[in-house]
């Protein structure tokens, strides 16, 4: 599986509406093959930043970023280009596993 974290730092007049303006893009990145998950989470300690975590199967990662969606969201003067306040900072990896694992050092009832 090829796992993904990506950190958006989005201009404080966008923070808000960012959900919005990925909104589509997200969506349609779940409805592709090979998508494991697609998840937003914002900062604690910044409201202007987004962490997306992501995961696709090992031969679905390329098209996702061929893909139109992709294209078209990551397009210069588009709404989410226009929303950043600079180049999201990313980790790409293959990884073992197909999805979370429960995590051993701590059990829950």
């Amino acid at each position: 599986m090829i796992f993904i974290a990506v950190k958006f730092q989005v201009k404080p007049e966008y923070a808000e509406q960012w959900p919005e303006i990925v909104r589509e893009f997200t969506e349609a990145t779940r409805a592709e093959p090979g998508n494991k998950w697609f998840e937003w989470s914002r900062s604690l300690e910044d409201p202007n930043e987004y962490v997306l975590l992501e995961a696709f199967d090992d031969d679905a990662a390329e098209a996702h970023v061929t893909s139109d969606h992709f294209q078209q969201a990551i397009a210069e003067g588009g709404p989410m280009h226009q929303a950043l306040a600079a180049t999201p900072k990313i980790i790409s990896r293959p990884i073992e596993g197909e999805d979370w694992d429960a995590m051993g050092e701590m059990q829950v009832d």
